[in-house]
């Protein structure tokens, strides 16, 4: 057994060719920012190594970081997709934002794009309208 310094130590992550990333999170921003520690101010969950692994894969040789959640949450009915987070950014930096909707590209592509990318691939449908008027109120498109 190794402890975590060890096992979460980026450098040793990106050692491993082709290491990828593959985390959850709350909700996603418009700046491919990640929420997934807080609900409503107060904290739901920790957030592990997640930010150790997607700095471990990207730095890997062919490494890519993906962040994966449904675009839609049933029970609080509302988008996972915002426009900016309300609440603390526990990762950012992800190759791709992942929902049943589709895949964003995000990583290497400029705040414009990506904002773009999730709008028109990753959020869902009933919401698209209002994230294109806020990425156009914070003059990404």
């Amino acid at each position: 057994m190794l402890r975590t310094e060890r096992t979460n130590d980026p450098s040793q992550i990106a050692r491993q060719a082709k290491m990828t990333s593959i985390n959850s999170a709350l909700e996603v921003d418009l700046f491919d920012q990640a929420n997934a520690s807080h609900v409503r101010g107060k904290i739901y969950s920790g957030f592990g190594g997640s930010t150790d692994f997607i700095v471990g894969a990207l730095h890997s040789r062919g490494g890519q970081s993906f962040v994966a959640l449904p675009s839609w949450h049933p029970k609080a009915d509302v988008s996972t997709i915002v426009p900016r987070l309300q609440s603390n950014v526990t990762h950012f930096q992800h190759s791709y934002v992942v929902t049943e909707q589709g895949v964003a590209a995000c990583f290497g592509h400029s705040q414009n794009d990506q904002a773009i990318n999730i709008i028109h691939n990753a959020a869902h449908p009933s919401v698209r309208e209002e994230l294109i008027s806020k990425a156009s109120e914070f003059g990404l498109i």
